[in-house]
């Protein structure tokens, strides 16, 4: 498994270096950049980890670097630092998923918690995701007319219903049934709703 890195991203050199020695002296694996643009473009999507990022940066901001990494596969935690804080920017880093919002000469060990934290989070959300992943990898494996079954089937509609909405006959319906049944891996409607909305899966609503 790849060690997860602290990414930290400010334009402040010496506050740079200062970082990250305290950080790899407390055992993380750390790597540095000078500018957001920089962590953008050397960025490795698969890499767990999270990212301690100056607020104020020339180009682009923390803030702006938050609202990228929104977009990415795995959008690592972030913990911003700052000189200067002010109340609109923590609030909008905090609704945009902070994990923390520090000023700059906070103590050593509230970083390192939060730091702490942050990769903790990351770990875990995402085991989530490759989680859904799998699960909506099962749902891809279907054919296009189970996936159309499986749209009438989480309505609760009867395999006679089905049949007739469908034009086909209702052992073909039974049919179709059985093996999304056995390609998702369930017995019974409650757990075959579950697990739809589990993967985020959409599924084409039957007529009215």
């Amino acid at each position: 498994m790849t060690e997860p890195t602290v990414h930290v991203v400010d334009d402040d050199g010496p506050f740079l270096l200062a970082m990250s020695r305290l950080l790899r002296a407390s055992g993380f694996a750390v790597k540095t950049y000078e500018s957001a643009g920089a962590f953008l473009a050397e960025r490795d999507a698969d890499e767990p980890g999270c990212v301690v990022a100056d607020l104020q940066m020339p180009e682009v901001g923390g803030l702006d670097l938050q609202a990228a990494l929104a977009q990415a596969r795995h959008p690592l935690p972030m913990l911003f630092l700052t000189g200067h804080a002010d109340t609109a920017s923590t609030v909008r880093a905090m609704r945009g998923g902070a994990e923390d919002f520090l000023e700059k000469r906070a103590p050593k060990e509230q970083l390192l918690e939060a730091v702490r934290r942050a990769l903790a989070r990351d770990a875990r959300e995402r085991a989530e995701r490759l989680q859904q992943d799998a699960v909506r990898s099962r749902f891809d494996a279907m054919s296009p007319r189970e996936r159309e079954v499986l749209g009438h089937v989480l309505q609760g509609r009867l395999n006679k219903q089905i049949a007739g909405d469908l034009g086909i006959h209702e052992r073909t319906v039974k049919v179709h049934r059985k093996a999304i049944m056995t390609k998702l891996g369930v017995r019974s409607v409650a757990a075959l709703t579950r697990l739809a909305q589990e993967a985020n899966v959409p599924m084409p609503a039957p007529p009215a």
